[in-house]
């Protein structure tokens, strides 16, 4: 995949979308705020970590060191994950910094973590999964990147800050006011593209900024929204877990919005979060 210079174009505007999916008064601009800068993860904090887990830093190296995400990027292609630019997204973006401190000796294993309010971080191995979906998509193949990216399930930040570098642009929905709030603060230090945090509830997508070349959800639920579908750019790719009875759990659904008609391909079962109506 050919990837295209970084550009620099923050500071991150946030949106809140009301409960009817419309935009409070179109008051974009009265809500964009300029976020502060985001503390490095300090070396005891790291070490406090270690102590209560009982474990090292992989080599004795600093989690911050990117010979320990090229480690996990190794396992991600003995894995089978082959596509470049994304296990570059993730040789790059540090996974430590979008979980709590006493976790983070963790963050480069490939499980999930919990983030709060009952919500995980995806396993690299599967977010890495859904991402390489994305990207086997027709307007993914045809201009090298994903475009203009909606994400659902904004959570910690940390699969926004891979669709960044994947990309043309990114609006990211968050339902839970508390998680919305911790994205914000993780995803300071990423100003190399286009990004828009959304509270409200992503079952409604952001008709703003609609259609949308590629669409990637953290939550399963029994359907696909509508308002999904209806966002979704011709030549464009949706990815989602949802609720398949026939295989009895979920099911990564891979959605292209052909010129004809939409196509559907059931993938990969998955396990993710409920998803749910509304904002809190």
């Amino acid at each position: 995949m050919t990837r295209r210079p970084v550009q620099s174009r923050f500071p991150v505007p946030l949106d809140r979308v009301n409960g009817r999916g419309g935009h409070t008064g179109r008051a974009r601009s009265a809500l964009a705020e300029t976020l502060r800068p985001q503390a490095p993860l300090q070396h005891a904090a790291q070490t406090a970590a270690q102590q209560a887990s009982g474990r090292a830093a992989p080599s004795g190296l600093g989690l911050d060191s990117a010979a320990v995400r090229q480690r996990m990027v190794q396992r991600l292609r003995a894995d089978g994950v082959h596509d470049d630019a994304v296990l570059n997204a993730f040789a790059t973006v540090e996974r430590h910094r979008f979980v709590d401190s006493a976790l983070a000796i963790q963050a480069y294993e490939d499980t999930s973590l919990p983030i709060g309010l009952s919500q995980t971080i995806s396993k690299p191995s599967v977010v890495a999964r859904m991402l390489c979906l994305l990207c086997e998509g027709a307007t993914a193949r045809q201009h090298g990147h994903l475009g203009r990216v909606l994400e659902i399930g904004t959570g910690c930040g940390y699969q926004a800050a891979l669709l960044l570098l994947l990309g043309r642009s990114v609006v990211s929905i968050e339902r839970l006011k508390g998680l919305h709030d911790k994205a914000r603060e993780n995803l300071v230090g990423h100003r190399h593209g286009d990004l828009r945090l959304v509270y409200g509830d992503g079952r409604l997508g952001h008709a703003p900024r609609a259609p949308f070349d590629s669409i990637v959800a953290a939550a399963g639920g029994e359907d696909l929204p509508p308002a999904w579908l209806d966002q979704l750019a011709v030549g464009g790719r949706l990815v989602a877990p949802m609720q398949d009875a026939a295989r009895g759990g979920q099911v990564l659904l891979v959605v292209d919005r052909q010129p004809e008609g939409l196509v559907r391909q059931w993938r990969d079962a998955v396990h993710f979060v409920p998803l749910k109506s509304g904002a809190e």
